[in-house]
């Protein structure tokens, strides 16, 4: 027979919440440990415990929540910037977190442009609160970067990306060029010809033959003056002397 003493100290180590605590729970008690750990008998000693056991069974998908970082053109019609004007990006991520705006190049380079924090803040490039050529706001959980007047330096690929949980997250390209204009060369319009206007190869060597003609005998002729003048004169000359010659010696004779 059991003394009072033995008796409660049995029921003691019996109904010891610790002790419950410790015992590892059969298949049944953890498929309910969820429902057990709201429920008002419950009176354990390690509530922590109970609350990161009830997180890990109960919840599983808190821990792999989805983050999307969209970015679009303010004016969804337009194609292409214009210079001089403005142009309106905007970047959403479903987390809300701080925003950091970066432009690549056509030669792929990345340059930052501005950090804009959850609380409205921007941050440009040289620790920066103000840009002349951009500007940055937030509304919602809608990140603004506007460029204040387009020109050609600011051609690229915009993008938003958040660092959320130790990841980086970029969103799409924005690509961000002026439209390509291409020189048409003009048209040259080639009247028709006619049969007698069509001058052909052949016609152009007998122009150029007869040509040619006509100068060598232009040469010829004036060789000719200038060989047959002095030999005219020459034999001129001869008969001359001849005529005296004859006239003398008849003279002479009588």
């Amino acid at each position: 027979m059991l003394n009072s003493g033995s008796l409660l100290k049995r029921v003691l180590v019996t109904s010891h919440p610790l002790q419950k605590a410790a015992q590892p729970p059969k298949a049944s008690e953890k498929d309910h440990l969820c429902s057990a750990a709201s429920s008002p008998r419950m009176t354990d000693a390690s509530p922590a415990l109970l609350l990161l056991l009830s997180l890990g069974l109960c919840c599983p998908g808190a821990q792999g929540q989805r983050m999307t970082v969209t970015a679009k053109f303010y004016n969804s019609k337009s194609t292409h910037p214009q210079s001089g004007k403005p142009l309106e990006l905007e970047c959403t991520n479903s987390q809300d977190s701080g925003v950091t705006w970066i432009r690549q190049d056509k030669a792929g380079t990345l340059h930052f442009i501005v950090y804009i924090s959850a609380l409205s803040k921007p941050t440009f490039k040289g620790s920066q609160a103000t840009s002349l050529r951009f500007e940055a706001s937030k509304s919602g959980k809608s990140y603004w970067l506007t460029v204040k007047s387009f020109e050609t330096q600011d051609e690229g690929t915009y993008f938003c990306t958040i660092n959320y949980n130790h990841t980086l997250y970029f969103s799409s390209g924005l690509p961000a060029f002026f439209p390509v204009t291409t020189t048409v060369a003009p048209v040259k319009t080639v009247p028709p010809t006619t049969p007698g206007s069509q001058v052909t190869k052949r016609d152009v060597c007998l122009q150029s033959h007869e040509a040619e003609t006509s100068k060598e005998k232009e040469l010829n002729f004036f060789c000719e003056i200038f060989i047959w003048v002095p030999l005219t004169g020459a034999c001129l000359l001869v008969l001359l002397i001849l005529v005296i010659t004859v006239v003398l010696c008849q003279k002479t004779r009588r």
